[in-house]
């Protein structure tokens, strides 16, 4: 499965990864994350263990996963650690362009169970990464843009 989500926000690439990067931000944020809890923290807090939670419509949806910041590079990876994304890789990206910043979201997994591929990664790409992605891309765009005054 791979899915790929974007947009283009309007404020400097660093603060829109400042903010994106920093998962504290996300509850007080985004409205439709439930909670994100440490685990696990590295001393410089660039990698660490979370639980993450949130709502896709009235569905509840969680997940573990590990969640590395890579500064040098501008980029958030996440490695999802069990369930059902067991093994899936999402990488956040900021691109200049000249609209602004391309900020997009991949998520790649290659589902354990070969069989049930066909039916469980458009489920799990459609109907619940991509809405999320969605939304929680807009919904930075707008607090960063609003912020910024674009």
């Amino acid at each position: 499965m791979h899915t790929a989500n974007s947009v283009i926000i309007k404020a400097p690439r660093q603060r829109i990864f400042e903010i994106t990067s920093d998962l504290e931000n996300w509850t007080p944020m985004l409205p439709h994350y439930r909670y994100i809890r440490f685990h696990e923290r590295s001393e410089n807090k660039l990698k660490n263990v979370v639980s993450m939670a949130c709502w896709r419509g009235w569905i509840p949806l969680s997940w573990k996963s590990i969640h590395e910041i890579k500064p040098d590079v501008l980029e958030v990876h996440f490695t999802h650690l069990r369930a059902f994304t067991k093994g899936m890789v999402v990488i956040w990206r900021y691109d200049e362009t000249p609209d602004g910043v391309n900020v997009s979201i991949t998520h790649d997994l290659n589902f354990r169970v070969p069989f049930l591929a066909p039916l469980m990664e458009p489920l799990i790409g459609r109907v619940f990464v991509e809405p999320v992605a969605c939304r929680t891309l807009a919904t930075f765009k707008k607090i960063l843009e609003e912020e910024t005054g674009k």
